[in-house]
């Protein structure tokens, strides 16, 4: 397989696991020698783009007796192999696609080997044999005729002679709203039961993590056969999802808090890395405790870039908060709580009304001043509220409704904090963050009172000091 060329090495050498990647290329030569890897920009459902490699090839395949080829395109992710390919067939403007169980309406290709892909048992090579026996039962293609038939035996014909070159239009990814949920226990069920009944999730796929502490619930779910629900022990199961919602626990029996912190952080090492590769695009929300450190941890040991990293955080505050300025105290305005999820957290206020369709910000002086009375006495009604498994589970569930749908909505939730304010560690805490498709993006940072100041300054030497004892 020709990969030596300048163009081919420069986009090798941004893929993750490149010498692996290389091994697998060797793989598909040896067993079909003529198919050779393309660079091409493939443009994703968001408008990103992204120089990757891509296979084309002419996909052989018999449909009642006679031998056809198919024109087939799959572009390697840059984390592959540890995630599959997107397959998409190539068809002219002479041919129409038979949507179908196994391709939609723009040619992207369905298959169990790629709902189910798991490197190193998952291979091109395995999924090229799945692919020719489902569509020699189903052909995926078919001419345009006049009289609006489709005949798929004209099409095969023609294709049998179509020779694919390197060019081609861009496709679009359509992939589905895939959500995984993972860890068990009553914050997992109520994360996985919220996330369903706030709609827009296509699959959610709930996996019992065997080491967390918090398991239970992954029976019933499998006994009761909730639709769109697929439950799992094996990670690979959350291959593709577009929120990977983390709700695992391991907490021990250690004496010392840095001690009980670091059994869930050994927890997210086996985990979160390998959640990651086979999610690349996903956003991480992260609801394990405590979960400003967590978040942290979860985005060290990811490699992912922080805006595709967030913590639940206080968002539940936050939409209690702006229930009790709205209900209660009439102001109609959009406000957050921010901070560490502790006593330190403090409340700012937005200059746009809670029903604008304005970009929101942070009003200067909104936790000083004549708002700070009014913010205070907001904090005093909500003192008695706490914060019960699906009460979190009903904010995880607005938090991934906004992702999924690219709502652009001001959330706060835990992200890294550095630069916001004058803040120069880095450390994770709630801030306001706009969250949609492509992640979060923080509002701009404000100068607050002094005692809400000195909160935060608190906030960032405890969370400071915790991350430096713990080994991530």
């Amino acid at each position: 397989m020709e990969i030596s060329s300048e163009k081919i090495q420069r986009i090798l050498s941004k893929y993750k696991f490149r010498d692996v990647a290389i091994e697998e290329l060797q793989k598909i030569h040896r067993v079909h020698p003529g198919i050779q890897p393309v660079t091409g920009t493939f443009t994703f459902s968001d408008g990103t783009q992204k120089d990757l490699l891509k296979l084309i090839c002419n996909l052989p395949v018999r449909y009642e007796g006679r031998s056809y080829n198919l024109p087939v395109q799959l572009w390697l992710m840059d984390s592959f192999p540890f995630t599959p390919p997107i397959c998409l067939l190539r068809p002219t403007a002479s041919m129409v696609i038979l949507e179908g169980k196994h391709v939609d309406a723009r040619g992207r290709i369905y298959l169990p080997g790629l709902h189910n892909w798991d490197h190193p048992k998952s291979s091109v090579v395995g999924l090229l044999a799945e692919m020719t026996a489902t569509f020699e039962e189903e052909p995926p293609l078919s001419t345009k005729n006049t009289d609006g038939d489709k005949d798929p035996h004209q099409l095969l014909a023609f294709v049998s002679k179509l020779q694919i070159d390197e060019g081609g239009v861009r496709h679009h990814d359509q992939p589905i709203n895939k959500v995984s949920v993972i860890g068990g226990g009553d914050l997992g069920m109520a994360t996985v039961m919220s996330i369903l009944a706030k709609g827009k999730v296509d699959k959610l796929v709930f996996i019992d993590v065997a080491v967390s502490s918090t398991k239970g619930g992954s029976v019933d779910l499998e006994i009761f056969s909730l639709p769109k629900v697929e439950v799992s022990k094996d990670l690979s199961a959350s291959a593709g999802s577009k929120v990977v919602v983390v709700t695992a626990n391991a907490w021990s029996d250690e004496q010392s808090y840095v001690s009980v912190v670091q059994t869930n952080v050994d927890l997210y090492r086996g985990i979160i890395p390998g959640l990651a590769r086979l999610s690349p695009g996903a956003v991480f929300l992260i609801a394990s405790q405590p979960v400003d450190v967590m978040s942290h941890v979860a985005w060290r040991q990811s490699g992912l870039p922080p805006t595709h990293v967030i913590g639940a955080g206080c968002n539940l505050d936050s939409e209690r908060l702006c229930r009790v300025l709205d209900i209660n105290l009439n102001t109609h305005k959009q406000a957050w709580v921010v901070g560490e999820l502790s006593d330190n957290k403090v409340a700012v206020m937005s200059h746009i009304g809670s029903g604008s369709k304005q970009q929101p910000d942070i009003a200067p002086g909104s936790s000083s001043g004549s708002t700070k009375p009014l913010l205070n006495r907001a904090f005093e009604l909500m003192r008695n509220r706490g914060q019960r498994s699906w009460s979190v589970g009903l904010s995880i569930a607005d938090i991934t409704y906004s992702v999924l749908t690219d709502r652009k909505k001001a959330h706060s939730v835990s992200t890294l904090a550095q630069g916001w304010g004058g803040i120069g560690a880095e450390v994770f805490f709630s801030l306001p963050c706009i969250l949609g498709a492509s992640g979060s993006t923080r509002l701009a940072g404000v100068a607050l009172g002094p005692e809400d100041d000195l909160k935060l300054r608190d906030s960032v030497a405890s969370l400071s000091d915790l991350m430096a004892q713990l080994r991530i």
